[in-house]
């Protein structure tokens, strides 16, 4: 018995060997004919490549004490702290504020924004006149265009006192100018509305190519059937869609930790840092105000390790409630 599988082992490993072989010429050979398209995503590996993954070696300085004063050698030869960073936040009079912040600024944004663009993908679908679906779906579109430098400065108009569309209309009513940028009460309401209006129609677009792939036998045999349009949107429509949402979901929660830092700076000031004051912010003051990098750096991280345990869990719960997951 041992002589006969010592004998076939040595075969066993040369048609092992064949098969990689063949696969490989296989690969090269697609790669070859197909050469044109892989040439078209070089700029796009170079961009991430440079941008992207080389300042990831950056990161070190988290652990290190350094100065922007000491040159690019000191992120080398700069002395280890280890977690010295990491403590001082955690220790921060501001860790519990800008987390709070961060993490109800993002709730809000994915408990309002996620399903708004789910329910007018839908209403878009039930949609028969084809020239007001158009108009609607341009009209929906538009504001992701907009860079956020106009649609914070578009904000600022609406809401300011002096000559503001709502404060026009508020003093019109016998009410008083209301300055809603600087009132804590109203922020985030602001914050979270026009991120609505400026997601919700480009958010529906990937729904709706969704949805367009959906068998039209199905409603057919749903009409037969005698279901509403309702009950056919509830029955056939989502549960096709089921797989984008929860993929859609887990980049969603993996990007918790988001709350929009270009929009946030553009439209908060000191008034209202209690309820404004996120992650993003508080990096950008000690990193290029305070000039503290290695601070920045570990709260950066930091963040960035808690926005990874995110979508590891959600992308986990998913594959476990047998939904598509993204790997």
């Amino acid at each position: 018995m041992n002589t006969n599988t010592n004998a076939e082992l040595p075969l066993s490993q040369a048609s092992a060997s064949a098969r990689q072989s063949v696969s490989r010429k296989k690969l090269w050979s697609a790669i070859k004919i197909h050469r044109f398209y892989y040439y078209l995503i070089i700029p796009g590996m170079l961009y991430f490549l440079i941008f992207d993954y080389i300042p990831m070696f950056g990161v070190i300085i988290a652990f290190k004490d350094i100065s922007p004063f000491e040159g690019v050698e000191a992120i080398l030869t700069g002395q280890w702290v280890g977690f010295k960073h990491f403590i001082r936040f955690w220790n921060s009079y501001y860790f519990w504020n800008v987390m709070r912040n961060t993490l109800l600024i993002s709730s809000y944004k994915l408990f309002f924004g996620f399903p708004a663009s789910i329910i007018l993908a839908l209403m878009l679908n039930e949609l028969r006149h084809a020239v007001f679906k158009r108009v609607v779906q341009t009209i929906s579109y538009l504001p992701h265009f907009i860079s956020t430098v106009v649609a914070a400065g578009l904000v600022m108009m609406i809401l300011s006192t002096d000559k503001g569309l709502v404060n026009a209309i508020v003093v019109a009513f016998g009410g008083e100018p209301v300055h809603f940028l600087g009132d804590p009460d109203y922020f985030r309401t602001i914050l979270v509305a026009s991120h609505v209006w400026q997601t919700i129609g480009w958010g529906s677009i990937l729904y709706l190519a969704a949805m367009s792939g959906i068998d039209p036998g199905l409603y057919e045999a749903a009409r037969m059937d005698g279901a509403s349009r309702f009950r056919q949107m509830w029955h056939i429509t989502l549960p096709g869609i089921t797989h984008v949402i929860v993929i859609m979901l887990i980049f969603s929660i993996g990007g918790l930790l988001n709350a929009g830092f270009e929009k946030v700076l553009l439209l908060y000031s000191p008034a209202v840092y209690e309820v404004a004051d996120i992650i993003d912010t508080y990096v950008y003051r000690e990193g290029l105000i305070s000039l503290d990098y290695s601070f920045a750096t570990a709260v950066g991280l930091f963040k960035n390790l808690l926005a990874m345990i995110l979508i590891l869990g959600a992308n986990y719960i998913a594959k476990k409630m047998n939904q598509t997951g993204i790997w």
